[in-house]
């Protein structure tokens, strides 16, 4: 069956969230890398424990009470002054580098639609799309606020076909997060793997914040759930197709 839809993540996958890092530590010098990785660490926490305690809670709720959690973890008092601007600024976070020339080449070739599925919030969403300017290049931005659960519930993954059309068989799922490769591989679409820097060698000296935080996200699961396809870049998409 050929591929008729191309379904991206968001944040890690076409967006930096670690481009909130040269923001927090303006706001917070000398602690911007620590409270960065906190905050997408615990961040992802609370979508898994919210959907596990079957309760629905927005994204843009979690991102802002994680975000409180990571500056009291490093000993920063949380205050309208820095919560608020950091807030902003996942509104309008970095794309990769690569990622428009990516959508651009595979919006030009054709054949496949091309969209998003994000536990980012709806509002979240279109400010983020907007900004960047990637909306131009995309079918549809779809939020789990639909299935009022968190990825990597397969209820998140089925608006694929609620929205869109398009069969399991009909799809490539594309993120750079290990669980959501996991949960998309689980649901039953073809995966592509983005592997952003988990294999990178580790510098010589202590480990920083920075390095665990790639440690952890930046190589593959081991549960079983594997991908179809391992790439290093958005822009090497057009070679599978």
């Amino acid at each position: 069956m050929p591929i008729k839809g191309l379904i991206f993540d968001a944040y890690g996958t076409l967006y930096d969230v670690h481009s909130v890092h040269a923001k927090t530590e303006e706001l917070c010098p000398g602690k911007g890398d620590l409270i960065t990785q906190i905050w997408r660490l615990k961040q992802l926490e609370y979508t898994w424990l919210q959907t596990s305690l079957q309760e629905y809670r927005d994204f843009t709720y979690l991102t802002q009470v994680s975000l409180e959690f990571a500056l009291r973890a490093a000993g920063v008092e949380p205050s309208e002054n820095i919560t608020k601007p950091l807030f902003e600024k996942y509104l309008d976070l970095d794309p990769y580098p690569e990622a428009k020339e990516a959508l651009g080449a595979l919006k030009k070739r054709g054949g496949s639609q091309l969209a998003i599925l994000s536990n980012g919030s709806t509002a979240m969403l279109s400010a983020l799309v907007k900004n960047s300017g990637l909306d131009a290049l995309l079918n549809a931005t779809i939020s789990v606020d639909g299935a009022r659960k968190f990825k990597p519930h397969p209820d998140c993954y089925a608006l694929i076909e609620k929205t869109l059309g398009l069969k399991n068989d009909e799809v490539m799922f594309v993120s750079s997060n290990g669980f959501d490769v996991a949960g998309a591989k689980h649901f039953g679409f073809k995966v592509a793997w983005i592997r952003r820097g988990g294999s990178t060698p580790l510098p010589p000296g202590p480990v920083g914040p920075a390095q665990i935080y790639r440690l952890l996200r930046g190589n593959p699961e081991t549960l079983g759930y594997l991908q179809d396809y391992t790439v290093a870049a958005l822009t090497d998409l057009v070679g599978l197709l």
